[in-house]
């Protein structure tokens, strides 16, 4: 019969075995180039032992953390950033600059073989790319592999710290790569992203790029595109006149397509609709002042401003006379007083007529109802003549 003490002993050594397998349970694997942050637990004359969690522990060769003068740079404690190179007899080796001291070349290629990035500064722009440093090495990264966009400024990249690959290392030339880094960064964003945005919403973002059929804005790592015909309510002939690479914008996401990674903007969407307000701004009848924006075969297009365009059909342009095309009598850029003839806000619509054109319709009509005015009166008149011939004659009689 079991007494009490013997059931609580047999459970606590089951507990104690349990964490035993579990404090000593098989550390692990780590990928050569993962990146740690760890603290310093203890220092010799040849290396830096760092605390790896349950990994255990990792190595640093200590020059790696003095200065040029051989002065200890941390000291027991102090956390540092490593990435793994690989382990040797069970022991996990760390290095904190891949690149460094006379052993860089070599180095180097260690970090090409296992695959680990690294770090360097761009240094200058040289033919095809740049050159960047890598501690005491040099290494160049051609344009192509950098990730930049034709637009960008490449003197913006000069002094820059950046991740990279190698892709080539040879005995005299490091070729570099950030395309899988940025790809990699990218698709981690859209991740993100794609758990909380949604059709409709506004969002903030810079302008990238400039394109003939729209521009790139760049939301947080991810791009979309903002096609030119959603960047105004009037239409809009030269992307640049609007925007600028670099510009901050609020745009409202038009369509999501995470399976082809596609987003559309829109910025007209977040501005006011200027066709709300169309006839109070534009009543029939008034007149205003516009520039001519385009010239179609049909008629001219006049901008009015706060982004509404009128149409000038082409019967409205020639006064007396008939013409071909809107250019005889106009051209673009040309200040045009017009009157308003219609407003249709729900089909975006504004019928206008050239102000002189209108005002000689307005004296011919004037005209041409006093000469009816005259001709309805004369009959009264001729009455009225002969009425007091009729009464000459009687008393001529008498």
């Amino acid at each position: 019969m079991h007494t009490n003490d013997q059931h609580n002993t047999a459970e606590n050594e089951e507990n104690f075995a349990e964490m035993f397998e579990q404090a000593y349970k098989e550390p692990s694997r780590m990928e050569p180039g993962q990146k740690i942050e760890a603290a310093i637990v203890k220092m010799t004359p040849e290396w830096a032992l760092i605390e790896v969690g349950g990994k255990g522990e990792g190595y640093v060769d200590i020059n790696e953390l003095k200065d040029a003068e051989g002065n200890l740079l941390v000291k027991e404690g102090d956390k540092i950033r490593a990435y793994f190179v690989r382990s040797e007899e069970g022991e996990m080796r760390f290095t904190t600059r891949i690149g460094s001291g006379p052993a860089a070349r070599a180095q180097i290629a260690d970090a090409f073989k296992n695959h680990i990035p690294l770090e360097g500064v761009v240094a200058r722009e040289v033919k095809g790319g740049f050159e960047i440093t890598i501690g005491a090495a040099r290494a160049f990264c051609p344009f192509s592999q950098m990730g930049a966009r034709r637009e960008d400024n490449k003197a913006d990249y000069i002094g820059k710290t950046l991740l990279f690959d190698i892709i080539e290392c040879g005995e005299r030339n490091v070729v570099l790569s950030r395309r899988a880094i940025i790809e990699a960064e990218r698709r981690e964003k859209a991740a993100a992203l794609k758990e909380t945005l949604k059709e409709g919403d506004k969002i903030k973002g810079v302008v990238t790029s400039i394109q003939k059929f729209g521009a790139f804005v760049d939301i947080g790592g991810i791009e979309g595109l903002l096609p030119v015909s959603e960047i105004a309510w009037s239409r809009t002939e030269n992307v640049g006149d609007i925007l600028k690479v670099g510009q901050p914008v609020e745009v409202m996401i038009k369509r999501l397509d995470w399976q082809n990674e596609r987003i559309s903007f829109s910025l007209k969407d977040v501005l006011a609709n200027p066709w709300d307000t169309a006839a109070m701004n534009w009543p029939p009848g008034s007149y205003h002042t516009g520039t001519v924006t385009r010239l179609a075969p049909f008629g001219a297009f006049i901008s009015m401003g706060d982004g509404v365009d009128g149409l000038i059909h082409i019967s409205r342009l020639g006064g007396d006379r008939r013409i071909g095309h809107p250019e005889e009598v106009l051209k673009v850029g040309q200040t045009i007083e017009v009157r308003v003839d219609s407003v249709d806000p729900e089909n975006r619509k504004l019928s206008l007529v050239p102000a002189s054109i209108s005002r000689a319709e307005d004296e011919t009509s004037a005209t041409m109802d006093k000469y009816r005015g005259k001709s309805e009166a004369a009959p009264q008149e001729l009455g009225s003549m002969g009425e007091m011939l009729k009464k000459a004659l009687e008393n001529k009689e008498k």
